[in-house]
C-alpha cells in the first residue's frame, strides 16, 4: 500500500513537470534584453534607409543595426 502511494505521488510529479514544460525549457525561454542600438560610425548609403532594423539579429553576418539620420539600418562593420 505504501509503495502504491509513493508511485502515485511520483507519477503525479512527473505529469506536473511535463505539463509545465519542465525546468529546462523555463531557463531557455528567458529572454535577454537586446543590446543597445548605437549611433553609426559612418554615414550610410541612401539605399540602406529603405531597409530598417530594430535588432542586431535582423542583420546579416558582419552587419550591425545602428542609428542614422533615416532611422536604424544594418551597416557593415568591416
Amino acid at each position: 500500500m505504501r509503495t502504491q502511494a509513493l508511485l502515485s505521488i511520483l507519477l503525479l510529479c512527473v505529469l506536473l513537470l511535463q505539463a509545465r514544460g519542465g525546468q529546462r525549457s523555463q531557463r531557455m525561454n528567458q529572454k535577454q534584453p537586446p543590446p543597445e542600438i548605437k549611433q553609426c560610425e559612418k554615414r550610410p548609403k541612401i539605399y540602406l534607409c529603405t531597409i530598417p532594423c530594430t535588432d542586431h539579429r535582423e542583420c546579416q553576418a558582419n552587419n550591425i543595426c545602428c542609428s542614422t539620420f533615416c532611422g536604424n539600418v544594418c551597416m557593415n562593420i568591416l
